[in-house]
């Protein structure tokens, strides 16, 4: 941001006709691509063109997987899967076929890949970004190198995809070159979220997001014993009249 009085009066003119140009650091950043809503209000109001931005690397750093960060993500997946396909790679359980199902996931639409090392992991994810042959790409990953992230974010930017790299909580003190960067914190019936990074303002206030289908009994921010049975792969096969299914 430049002071006024650093601003020569002539540009100061031509800067005043244009304010569309002009980004402060007080003011929510625009997105030159397009948005698309997460389906939660409390959440578009706090992103930049309200919703989560394509073309873009987001990180969503989780406290432990499995709190909740895949029900944050299910209205924007269901929207993406109506056209388009969905990759998941190197997520830490097998998706389950029933609960994809019951969120409107097409089995056709979703691509489940298991690379044998973290290298080959990074080089499978930056070649769908840039061939572009998926409308979402999820990544998790324990440990990253810089260098990996800024040729995956050089990557998204090449093309129309989404892109969610699910990170451990603690790299949120590592710098990213990523522009939107989000805390997820387990919370009673839903997930606590924190903007740790954003092209707008700064904000240290924690954003509660209410997810339905959590059970109630399953989120109490006790201890992390309370949470790690939520971990568990859902059963690929359930009994007639037992409970839906889970994916978190």
């Amino acid at each position: 941001m430049i002071a006024q009085s650093l601003i020569p009066p002539n540009l100061s003119s031509v800067l005043g006709k244009m304010p569309h140009a002009i980004w402060r650091a007080s003011e929510m950043a625009v997105y030159k691509a397009s948005t698309l809503s997460s389906g939660f209000k409390a959440l578009d109001t706090e992103l930049p063109n309200d919703g989560w931005p394509r073309s873009s690397l987001i990180e969503l750093l989780v406290q432990q997987a499995g709190i909740g960060e895949m029900q944050l993500l299910k209205p924007a997946l269901a929207t993406i899967a109506r056209s388009q396909r969905i990759a998941l790679i190197q997520p830490p359980h097998a998706p389950n076929g029933l609960t994809c199902q019951n969120w409107n996931l097409s089995a056709e639409r979703l691509m489940w890949l298991k690379a044998k090392t973290t290298a080959d992991a990074l080089w499978t994810t930056e070649q769908i970004l840039k061939n572009g042959s998926c409308g979402a790409v999820l990544l998790w990953q324990t440990n990253i190198r810089a260098e990996a992230l800024r040729r995956l974010n050089l990557a998204a930017q090449t093309t129309d995809t989404y892109f969610f790299l699910m990170r451990p909580i603690s790299a949120q003190r590592d710098t990213s070159p990523a522009p939107l960067r989000l805390a997820l914190r387990p919370a009673r019936a839903g997930i606590n979220v924190e903007i740790v990074k954003r092209q707008g303002p700064h904000s240290d206030l924690i954003h509660f997001i209410n997810l339905h289908d959590m059970p109630v009994s399953r989120h109490n921010n006790s201890t992390e014993h309370d949470h790690a049975h939520v971990d568990l792969p859902a059963p690929a096969i359930l009994a007639t009249g037992s409970n839906q299914t889970i994916l978190v």
